[in-house]
């Protein structure tokens, strides 16, 4: 996991640049009616789905696709009775898991959770477990690649309203207060600055590191949990050198 941002050893993505197109429409699809579902039909009114629409159209799904998903969520078509859970619990060293889904069956789900961490040097905790070691803020990550110089992206982000940048090895990362990260993210594009990742999330406030056998386990746990098609997002607190 070295050689990485620090973002990138504590969330892995869902979406995998090899996965299967049918695979991210599932979950792009969720994320669509859920956020129809909360917030109504309008984009423009609703952050959560203006931001599942740009996902939806990163991955080229079809705006009829869209379309459809939207009108499950408000109701206009049936077919959207998903629920929206939070699973926590530990990993192995103690690693903090936080686990957003959306599912169907609420039973199925939680024993495939349960059965992933036990089998994997964890367990499965309650409710508010782990969640106290994690804030949501809005991350912006712009890859050094992109050639953006550090302090240009320091000025601009934080006359957009950002709370702070942070360097790491191959990216810059954007940490924002909720509610500013839309305002800042568009004022970044604005000035052509390009995200490679841009979204509201859980960050850690302290990390776990583990060695040997326990990164092992923490791996095949995240990739079980990853395999999962009502797995939306994974948060840890993990930190390795391996």
């Amino acid at each position: 996991m070295s050689g990485h941002s620090k973002w990138s050893t504590i969330k892995r993505k869902k979406a995998k640049v090899d996965a299967a197109r049918g695979r991210a429409f599932t979950q792009i699809s969720k994320e669509i009616i859920q956020a129809a579902k909360q917030g109504g039909g309008d984009p423009e009114n609703n952050l959560r789905l203006k931001n599942a629409i740009i996902k939806a159209k990163e991955v080229n799904m079809p705006n009829d696709n869209i379309q459809r998903c939207i009108m499950k969520g408000t109701g206009e078509l049936g077919g959207g009775n998903f629920e929206e859970i939070v699973y926590e619990g530990y990993g192995p060293g103690g690693v903090a898991v936080m686990i957003e889904l959306t599912t169907d069956n609420r039973n199925r789900t939680a024993g495939e959770i349960r059965h992933l961490f036990s089998k994997n040097g964890g367990n499965l905790g309650e409710s508010g477990c782990v969640s106290w070691m994690f804030e949501k803020k809005g991350l912006i990550v712009v890859d050094r690649e992109s050639g953006v110089e550090e302090d240009d992206l320091l000025l601009a982000a934080l006359d957009a309203g950002a709370e702070d940048v942070k360097s790491e090895e191959d990216a810059f990362e954007v940490i924002t207060e909720p509610e500013s990260f839309e305002a800042v993210r568009e004022a970044l594009e604005a000035g052509g600055i390009k995200s490679s990742e841009a979204q509201v999330a859980m960050l850690p406030k302290t990390t776990v590191k583990i060695e040997g056998a326990q990164v092992d386990q923490m791996l095949r746990l995240l990739d079980g949990l990853e395999d999962l098609d009502e797995v939306e997002e994974v948060y840890t607190n993990v930190e390795t050198d391996e």
